[in-house]
């Protein structure tokens, strides 16, 4: 948000007071209790100034009183920790490379087919494989996740064509944000 000379951002402040009847000396605790949202508009201290809005209302003991709205529909299940499609791929060009070197699979083409993709995309995923080891060992570290993570396999294809090791590391780290 821009702000000017002499302009107060505004700032909105509330609290929520919860009542009970009843419960004085002894006495039982009457079945309803009231909410009552405030709402202050302005800077700290507004509530202090009277400037101030409510909302009351009354409930019954036995209900929960929440200040947050009620959920509407299904809710979605929170997202399970996935390993990183990176992660996946570097794993399965390490798998690729072992099965060419033991003669399993005779090249890239028989392994494009059997995967089902191009040989095109065997080779950029094989292309990982020219990574520093220190830079497949960060890769494979990466945990599982539930959100997405900012490292994917196109994003390391330039790092892939540089010889000097100290040079895709420092790349690496600022593509990790720790440059």
């Amino acid at each position: 948000m821009r702000t000017h000379p002499g302009w107060i951002e505004p700032e909105i402040y509330f609290r929520i007071v919860h009542v009970a009847e009843g419960g004085h000396h002894g006495a039982p605790l009457a079945p309803c209790r009231e909410q009552t949202v405030e709402i202050a508009l302005g800077p700290k201290g507004a509530f202090e100034n009277g400037n101030i809005g409510a909302l009351t209302r009354r409930m019954s003991t036995d209900r929960v009183v929440s200040a947050a709205p009620p959920s509407r529909g299904n809710p979605k299940p929170p997202r399970e920790p996935k390993t990183p499609r990176v992660v996946e791929l570097l794993r399965k060009a390490m798998e690729w490379q072992a099965l060419l070197e033991s003669g399993k699979i005779a090249n890239q083409a028989d392994i494009a087919r059997r995967e089902g993709i191009t040989r095109a995309r065997v080779t950029q995923v094989m292309g990982m494989l020219r990574l520093a080891p220190e830079i497949h060992q960060t890769i494979l570290a990466i945990p599982a996740t539930a959100r997405r993570r900012n490292i994917t396999e196109r994003a390391l294809r330039p790092i892939t064509q540089i010889e000097d090791r100290g040079q895709q590391a420092e790349l690496f780290d600022a593509l990790m944000g720790r440059a």
